[in-house]
């Protein structure tokens, strides 16, 4: 099945809109809508699959622009799991100056007799931030991961030297029992963060924070289940200096706190 996906985010006021948006299945795109949304400056969009997928023959492509300093959280709302024969999803994302990204979806599991791969390529103004997510899951309980080979992409300015650019490869037993890959652990989690400072290397039981080379971190963690990988990966993500402070500032609005008490109280931090 071949589905082709668009969504555009565009700030007006102090909100941030969906000016555009086209799915097909088996991907659908749903607005969150409400007062909660009303209340958000972010604009929030689940990724919802409306059919078995992906599955042998589905090729998939999602294309999203964030314009100037508009915010976008984009979220699955369940796991994908990769069936059966060869399956595509590219997910190409464009953000402006100022504009913001969170790319956060769930878990994708890779069954035995699958073929998946992926390319998440983003381009990003100087000025914009951006998280990427990416779990992934060898197998069903009991099961040996089918193949599987994903890549992502980001640079910031078009044609430029991207600031990471990695391929993930599963399916290999010699890899994943390697302490160098998964050490026979069977989930896989990354995060990818240019979002503010990126402070220094980091490191915990079974997760670490690495500052890239041009800018940005690659926050990864490995489990033995995709709960206690996330747990692990949220910690890693945590220990980024960028992303804590946004996070008090985030903390600091949601109690009403004006504009001018928010950088005021930030920057008096220790």
């Amino acid at each position: 099945m071949r589905a082709r996906a668009l969504l555009t985010v565009e700030r007006v006021g102090d909100r941030s809109v969906v000016r555009e948006l086209r799915s097909q299945s088996p991907l659908s795109l749903v607005p969150r809508r409400g007062t909660a949304a009303t209340l958000d400056p972010a604009a929030t969009v689940h990724l919802v699959g409306s059919a078995a997928t992906p599955l042998g023959g589905d090729d998939v492509e999602l294309a999203v622009h964030v314009g100037p300093a508009a915010e976008l959280v984009l979220t699955g709302v369940a796991a994908a799991v990769a069936l059966a024969g060869t399956s595509s999803l590219t997910v190409r994302v464009t953000l402006d100056e100022g504009a913001t990204l969170q790319y956060l979806p769930e878990p994708t599991v890779v069954t035995a007799r699958a073929d998946h791969h992926t390319l998440l390529h983003t381009e990003l103004h100087e000025t914009a931030r951006v998280r990427l997510r990416e779990i992934l899951v060898g197998g069903r309980a009991g099961e040996q991961p089918g193949r599987y080979r994903g890549t992502t992409r980001v640079a910031t300015g078009l044609g430029s030297c991207p600031v990471l650019h990695q391929t993930q490869e599963f399916g290999d037993p010699a890899l994943q029992a390697s302490s160098a890959v998964l050490a026979g652990n069977r989930v896989l989690g990354t995060e990818v963060l240019l979002w503010g400072a990126d402070g220094e290397a980091a490191t915990g039981e079974s997760w670490a924070l690495t500052p890239l080379a041009r800018r940005g971190s690659l926050a990864t963690a490995v489990g033995p289940d995709a709960v206690s990988t996330q747990r692990a990966l949220a910690q890693a993500v945590a220990a980024h200096p960028g992303w804590a402070e946004s996070s008090s500032e985030r903390t600091l609005r949601s109690l009403g706190m004006s504009e001018n008490a928010v950088r005021s109280t930030t920057e008096e931090a220790p």
